[in-house]
């Protein structure tokens, strides 16, 4: 993909840091925003700064709102195919299997605090989990609602279909929750097998698309997922805009019921009586919404359906493969987390170095190589744990032993790996650097 014209669409790339460009490689985290997406925005706060009506305001501000949160709604249903919603006689009747939330972590917690779970109910997750999708199962575990049990990867950190399919059959699971895309190391599982799997014995699947929804194809029918979950920003859009797709009949059953109530939920309510709540989504849409953010999340939808998720997902494995190429000559420093093929590990890159000390000997106040690499390069990665402290841990890698995670967008270059793989090259050539002491 020849991405030149692609990138004059993001005017932060024209952006010089200290009088040079930059290398943004911090995608997994978040995603730049094209001009269009931030035009959008404004012109919510421009053109109809009010909110929503649903009947109840009705004003050309509010007639607008409800028109372009449709509009949203629908693209976002059509973009990973959930079902339309059968009123179709009653005007502006959305679908009921999309609900907006601020991003994934709240839809995965919406989820948790409204699955009426059984008696011994089973979550089973994978062992590499943001911690997004473990903390809300640790803390119902804590509370005695379920156990969370996980499936171990295999040796090359690829999932065990077999050791997954034991587990169903003899543990007690209602909910299978487990994350698509890995944002550790870009490795996707075997989705459609493990809904097969989980269904054959009675379970239900959520599955995070915080790092898929951005880079592959997605069709929620064909997958036969019961969530999916998934936030904007990563998608090219605003933050604060996350998505839950749930099945209708799961999310209208009288048994899931809302964790954050209030106005706009409701279809009537009694000092005396509970509430009488909305179909889905209103009853899980508490309050007034980020209307602007909607509004530029269905530009961000646009944008992405414009170029092509087969395209996006193509580009950024050609990424993982010539960088992994690249970074070949250094294998001594560091090893790569993830299967040793790039096409495994999608658009995602996370080095762990073998040295340690790194903070201490290079420069006072610099926090490790990430941020020697923007104060000299303006290479943005991320560093750290990642939100995945519990794979870590569970492998006993130490956080002496520093991590890194360059992250891939349609908008990245060849070029751009290369000033990464030179840079590295330089820290791993200067004198400080080849004293530090192996892990």
């Amino acid at each position: 993909m020849d991405n030149r014209e692609l990138r004059k669409k993001f005017s932060v790339l024209d952006k010089k840091i200290n009088g040079r460009p930059f290398v943004y490689f911090d995608n997994a985290c978040m995603a730049l925003k094209p001009d269009a997406v931030i035009k959008a925005i404004s012109r919510y706060y421009y053109e109809f700064p009010g909110c929503a009506g649903l009947g109840r305001s009705n004003h050309f501000f509010s007639e607008k709102v409800d028109s372009e949160v449709y509009k949203t709604r629908e693209k976002i249903r059509d973009f990973i195919n959930a079902r339309p919603c059968i009123d179709t006689y009653k005007a502006y009747t959305p679908t009921k299997e999309i609900v907006f939330t601020k991003n994934t972590t709240e839809s995965i917690n919406l989820v948790a605090n409204s699955y009426p779970f059984g008696k011994d109910a089973v979550v089973l997750t994978t062992d590499r989990e943001h911690s997004s999708n473990l903390c809300p199962w640790k803390e119902l575990e804590k509370r005695g609602i379920v156990r969370h049990l996980w499936v171990p990867s295999k040796q090359d950190n690829t999932f065990d279909i077999e050791e997954y399919e034991r587990i169903l059959k003899w543990e007690n699971v209602e909910l299978v929750s487990m994350v698509h895309v890995s944002n550790l190391d870009g490795y996707e599982i075997p989705a459609r097998d493990i809904i097969r799997l989980s269904h054959k014995y009675g379970a239900r699947v959520l599955l995070d698309a915080a790092q898929s929804a951005p880079h592959i194809p997605i069709d929620v029918q064909e997958l036969d997922v019961d969530f999916l979950a998934f936030s904007i920003h990563k998608l090219y859009g605003p933050t604060g805009i996350g998505v839950l797709y749930g099945k209708e009949e799961i999310l209208n059953s009288p048994e899931f019921r809302p964790f954050i109530t209030g106005g706009d939920t409701i279809e009537d309510l009694f000092l005396e009586k509970p509430p009488v709540y909305l179909d889905s989504p209103f009853r899980f849409e508490a309050g007034l919404q980020n209307y602007a953010g909607i509004v530029g999340a269905g530009a961000a939808i646009d944008f992405v359906k414009e170029i092509g998720m087969e395209n996006i997902k193509r580009h950024v494995t050609e990424l993982n493969k010539y960088l992994t190429a690249r970074l070949s000559d250094y294998e001594d420093e560091f090893f790569i987390i993830g299967p040793s093929d790039p096409y495994l590990r999608g658009g995602i890159i996370t080095l762990c170095f073998k040295r340690m000390g790194i903070v201490s000997l290079f420069m006072e106040g610099i926090n490790g190589i990430g941020n020697i690499l923007s104060s000299r390069k303006n290479i943005m990665v991320r560093s750290g744990e990642f939100c995945v402290h519990s794979w870590f841990n569970n492998r006993k890698i130490s956080r002496e032993c520093e991590k890194i995670r360059a992250s891939f967008s349609f908008y990245n270059t060849k070029e751009e790996c290369d000033i990464f793989a030179d840079a590295l090259g330089e820290i791993f050539q200067l004198e400080e650097y080849r004293m530090l002491p192996k892990l």
